[in-house]
């Protein structure tokens, strides 16, 4: 039987770690917390952790610092809290591979749900992950999967924010598909609806105008009317 998730609170606040820390434990979690980064490294190196809930203002490393770094080491879970709402903060949370994102104040049943959500797609991107291709070529494009690294045809690496390059490696696993944004978020690391569902849209503009001769009229990134977004380009995996 499997233990129960690991969660770790990342907040300055000591009533907002006491407040989530008694919900959570009440609903079966194991749960730790932390007011910065060091500390929350401090408990990662002692625990396997599940899923980090995350504030972006912080003393030190801010939060969106932190995910970053937590997403290039493992596909743990991340949900960024903030007393912020402003739709940039939603983009660049996306961009520095964050699950999902929750302004203050939230209602606890809501943050419980977000959690359980998160938690199921972190596991389930674990028991993909097997044997999974290394690299895609396309129209004379190379995306390293391992590397992370995207190879233009010219020989010259361009590069990719976290957010495009997850975004990328979803079009790419799932060519010539028609995906919707809600598919799309899922793929992508990110939750299926809500406050992210226009960041697809921004995300995709800035792949076009990265890997389109014409960005206002792609050959490989389509736009379905109505549906979403197909990509069309013939995929080599090696």
């Amino acid at each position: 039987m499997k233990a129960a998730d690991h969660i770790v609170i990342v907040d300055d606040q000591p009533e907002i770690c006491e407040l989530v820390y008694n919900y959570l434990t009440g609903e079966g979690y194991r749960v730790s917390t932390a007011n910065d980064g060091p500390s929350m490294r401090r408990i990662m190196q002692q625990y396997e952790i599940d899923l980090v809930l995350l504030d972006i203002m912080l003393p030190g490393d801010d939060g969106l610092s932190l995910a970053r770094q937590l997403r290039a080491q493992s596909d743990i879970g991340i949900i960024i809290l903030t007393g912020r709402g402003e739709t940039v903060d939603r983009i660049i949370g996306l961009e520095m591979g964050a699950d999902d994102y929750l302004p203050k104040p939230f209602h606890l049943r809501e943050l419980l749900a977000r959690v359980k959500s998160v938690l199921r797609r972190a596991s389930a991107r674990s028991e993909s992950a097997k044997a999974p291709p290394q690299s895609a070529v396309f129209n004379g494009w190379k995306l390293d999967l391992t590397s992370r690294e995207l190879t233009a045809p010219s020989g010259e690496e361009v590069r990719l924010t976290t957010g495009e390059f997850d975004l990328l490696a979803a079009f790419v696993g799932n060519a010539n598909q028609v995906l919707s944004r809600d598919r799309l978020l899922d793929l992508a690391r990110n939750r299926s609806s809500g406050p992210f569902d226009r960041t697809i849209d921004v995300q995709v503009g800035r792949l076009r105008k990265k890997l389109e001769e014409d960005p206002q009229n792609p050959s490989m990134i389509k736009t379905v009317r109505g549906s979403g977004y197909i990509f069309t380009a013939a995929i080599d995996a090696a």
